[in-house]
């Protein structure tokens, strides 16, 4: 049986989405942190039936648009003395600055550099983002 001690002090990242688990770990960049980490992949979940976590053993600053826009349905811990101190429900954010790329070729942001992708949310049930530049439709993490 695997054992993963529970943490002190830090943040835990619940009910990530199978297969999630590790594209978040690279984009925290969390391969170099200088505190203990946990990457759980397919642990057993009510509510999925399976479901990827990450345990940081500190607490740092989190990029929670970012992971708002990878999967909604993350639950953020802060943990404090072994108790959740605060639990914080992400959802997806109205705007992405510089986080994806717009595929679109004649895109103002193809030719000219310099300029930050900015994508808005059009259709929240659905994922679905938009460029502001030329309303390239983006609606699923690929990066």
């Amino acid at each position: 049986m695997l054992n993963i001690d529970s943490i002190v002090n830090g943040i835990v990242i619940d009910h990530i989405k199978v297969g999630y688990g590790f594209k978040i770990f690279n984009y925290l960049g969390l391969n170099n942190a200088d505190c203990r980490v946990a990457l759980i992949m397919n642990s057993p979940s009510k509510k999925h039936g399976k479901k990827d976590m990450i345990k940081i053993e500190n607490v740092m600053d989190l990029d929670l648009t970012m992971l708002g826009f990878i999967d909604p349905n993350i639950t953020v811990n802060i943990i404090e003395n072994e108790k959740i101190k605060e639990k914080i429900s992400l959802s997806l954010p109205e705007k992405i600055e510089g986080v994806i790329k717009c595929k679109n070729p004649r895109c103002v942001t193809s030719t000219e550099r310099n300029i930050k992708h900015i994508f808005v949310l059009t259709d929240e049930e659905k994922g679905i983002y938009r460029c502001q530049y030329c309303d390239h439709i983006y609606d699923t993490w690929e990066e």
